[in-house]
């Protein structure tokens, strides 16, 4: 089956590992700065190696399946043979996936930030139908969230959140969800069911790795602090253990109350502005390039990425990528990898 040659093709990832390994073994390796970037690499790459050596496993084993069955003329086992192509498939695709997350950053932790946009409870609903949607995403993959801000809304919902998401590739992957979301349902807060359109914003940036340094001037930043407002024992709603942190060349803000020190959030406040600002200023070197070869501005920040749309039918629209799914419900209850692959390989072309 020529077909196996394609898929199990060679890549340069034993060369890179031996490199990894010969540079592990140079003297001062371990103190220095590039040490944790490149032991993340290298687990990455080994992860990689790894799924492929069990795809030709499982492709080999179904090869000489189907061979033992054509030689006996057995048909009992051809309902086995077509499920494991079903799930060889499926873990072709998942593997084909992972190639296309070799960003500069994608195997990193992703911090994320939801802002309801402007219509109060509405739009403060719509927020928390979101976090949700994505702490179900994570659940789904077995990545870790630590909740770092929490803004509850007014009467119903949420008027922010700032949260980390842990695991591989998580910001590889979540990526493709920063910008505008709109819903467009009848809402459950009109006592005349009307038809309603909500907006809420999502902002995604990596966590940086330590050897990553951001000038950030003292004299830009305005700190304050408050007291939390979610749970968190008597100690957090007693003292002004909160942080806020605003940007003035920038306008960011960013925020942090999960801890009970005042001293740590800050310092998780400060880690999430210095991602922002590196995110920021890529983005305009990437906008530079893209004038310079005068290549069309793809859909970013602050600009309606995807719909959803409960009211007359039910659709969820990527306007990126033009994919549409039936299940919205779904999609909110977590089902995002349809739309995530999509912008991964729309990115990847």
């Amino acid at each position: 089956m020529n077909c196996s040659e394609v898929i199990f093709e060679a890549d340069n990832s034993d060369k890179r590992l031996a490199e990894i390994e010969t540079e592990m073994l140079k003297p001062g390796f371990w103190d220095s700065k590039e040490s944790k970037k490149v032991l993340q690499e290298r687990s990455v790459l080994i992860s990689q190696k790894e799924a492929m050596d069990d795809l030709e496993e499982q492709f080999e084993e179904l090869s000489l399946l189907l061979e033992m069955a054509e030689e006996e003329q057995d048909g009992s086992v051809i309902q086995e043979i077509r499920e494991g192509i079903k799930e060889l498939e499926k873990a072709i695709s998942k593997a084909e996936l992972s190639k296309l997350l070799s960003g500069e950053h994608d195997s990193n932790n992703a911090i994320m930030t939801i802002h309801a946009g402007a219509g109060g409870t509405e739009a403060q609903d719509w927020a928390d139908m979101l976090l949700r949607m994505y702490l179900r995403w994570c659940e789904r993959r077995g990545y870790k969230v630590d909740m770092l801000d929490l803004m509850p809304g007014d009467e119903a919902g949420i008027k922010g959140a700032t949260f980390m998401v842990a695991g591989p590739f998580a910001y590889g992957y979540l990526k493709s969800e920063a910008g505008v979301h709109r819903l467009v349902r009848i809402s459950p807060f009109d006592a005349s069911g009307r038809r309603h359109t909500s907006f809420a914003s999502v902002f995604v940036v990596p966590e940086l790795d330590d050897n990553i340094e951001i000038e950030i001037n003292e004299k830009d930043l305005r700190i304050d602090t408050y007291r939390a407002s979610g749970a968190g024992g008597q100690h957090v709603n007693k003292t002004s253990s909160a942080v806020r942190i605003t940007h003035i060349p920038t306008g960011i803000v960013v925020q942090c109350q999960n801890e009970r020190s005042q001293h740590k959030n800050r310092a998780i406040a400060m880690k999430i502005l210095q991602a922002r600002l590196y995110q920021q200023e890529k983005a305009k070197q990437d906008e530079e390039k893209q004038k310079m070869h005068g290549e069309k501005m793809e859909i970013s920040f602050g600009s309606q990425i995807r719909s959803y749309v409960l009211h007359p039918y039910h659709m969820v629209k990527d306007h990126r990528t033009g994919i549409e799914i039936g299940n919205a419900n779904g999609v909110l209850d977590g089902d995002l990898d349809r739309l995530i692959e999509a912008y991964l390989q729309k990115n990847a072309a």
